[in-house]
C-alpha cells in the first residue's frame, strides 16, 4: 500500500548508511526477498510488475526494518 516503508542499514567500512524504500504510488507494495547471501527490497506493483530493486550483500545488512502504514479498519464491519 502507499506509504509502506522498508529500511535498510548497511555496515559500510568504517561507518553505517541507511536506505529507504518506499510504496511511492496507491496500489504499490513492498517486498522483501533473500536469497544466496542477498537482500533484495523491491517495489512492486498491484499486477506484480516490479518498479524498483535495492540489492544488498547480506552480510553487511546490520537491520531491515519493515514500517507498514496502520490499516484502518472499515466502519462498516462491525464485531
Amino acid at each position: 500500500m502507499k506509504g509502506d516503508r522498508v529500511e535498510i542499514v548497511v555496515d559500510a567500512g568504517d561507518t553505517t548508511r541507511t536506505y529507504e524504500v518506499v510504496a511511492s504510488r496507491a496500489g504499490r507494495r513492498v517486498e522483501t526477498a533473500i536469497r544466496r547471501g542477498v537482500v533484495e527490497v523491491s517495489e512492486v506493483t498491484r499486477s506484480g510488475t516490479v518498479v524498483r530493486t535495492a540489492r544488498f550483500m547480506a552480510n553487511r545488512v546490520l537491520a531491515l526494518v519493515e514500517q507498514p502504514i496502520p490499516r484502518e479498519e472499515s466502519p462498516g464491519k462491525a464485531e
